[in-house]
């Protein structure tokens, strides 16, 4: 959780990715009819899950719907920096 608030308030260099990461959740939204937060809390639950068992790059972490004419796609581009040898 601090992390992400870092994030959130982080640095002018990171308020363009922000900005980006925002505009992209609104999208989601519109496209899958969700809650801008059910997606940011389902993206953090990914980013908690994998972080266990793979050292990713949370920067370029990418998660978009797909909808089709009768479901919704989960796409996740996760950049993977290693895989970890022992669970914590």
């Amino acid at each position: 959780m601090l992390e992400f608030l870092s994030r959130l308030f982080g640095g002018f260099e990171g308020s363009k990715n922000r900005a980006k990461e925002r505009l992209r959740l609104v999208l989601v939204h519109d496209r899958a009819s969700l809650s801008p937060g059910l997606v940011e809390a389902l993206k953090e639950e990914l980013i908690q899950v994998i972080t266990k068992y793979l050292d990713i790059d949370e920067e370029g972490l990418e998660v978009s719907f797909d909808k089709g004419d009768d479901s919704v796609a989960l796409i996740a581009n996760i950049p993977v920096k290693s895989v970890k040898r022992s669970i914590k």
